[in-house]
């Protein structure tokens, strides 16, 4: 399975997030799934990377070419293909394209930003695949209670905290994404003025 990873870019957090991210990358190589991400070189993004590489997987890094050109960002050279995009909006509709599953790891609003895409895309109805999100030491545990209170407020009319799920363990993670079964959307059940 071609599994996207998003996560931090930022090389000044604590290393037990990037010995999780490793150790998760590198278990999913060993279990025969390859990565796709955004290209960097440190963080998580770097962690994930160098995880599937030492399980022998196979690394496809998408990155735009403004950041190979202005330096912007330290990349995973070791990657087995790099696609460089004209934007940052292409790089991920191409990681978006290109996955089978997501899986969330801790990060800024870069990372935010593609959960929360992904997650829409799938409220939509324009793909069914697993969203799963790594909670390595609680990091996401008010995300999962906003989710929940916006839902009881009614700003969104059907429980979208459902269309992804939260793991502590990266074991239960990869047996969810493994056995991931598609169940429709809540687009697709929806009704006007529900």
């Amino acid at each position: 399975m071609k599994i996207c990873i998003f996560g931090a870019a930022s090389a000044h957090i604590d290393q037990k997030y990037i010995d999780k991210v490793e150790a998760l990358g590198e278990e999913l190589a060993n279990r025969g799934h390859s990565l796709v991400f955004g290209c960097g070189g440190s963080g998580l993004m770097g962690a994930a990377a160098r995880g599937f590489k030492r399980g022998g997987g196979y690394v496809h890094g998408v990155v735009p070419s403004f950041f190979r050109d202005e330096g912007v960002e330290q990349l995973f050279l070791e990657s087995d293909k790099i696609t460089y995009t004209e934007t940052m909006s292409e790089r991920k509709k191409t990681m978006e394209d290109d996955a089978e599953a997501f899986i969330i790891v801790p990060g800024g609003v870069g990372t935010f930003e593609e959960f929360f895409e992904v997650l829409t895309l799938k409220q939509l109805g324009r793909h069914e695949k697993a969203i799963a999100i790594f909670n390595i030491d609680g990091y996401y545990d008010n995300l999962e209670k906003f989710m929940q209170e916006v839902t009881e407020r009614k700003f969104i009319t059907f429980k979208c905290y459902e269309l992804y799920s939260y793991f502590n363990s990266a074991d239960e993670l990869i047996k969810y994404l493994e056995s991931y079964k598609p169940e429709g959307t809540p687009w697709q059940k929806l009704k006007i003025g529900d």
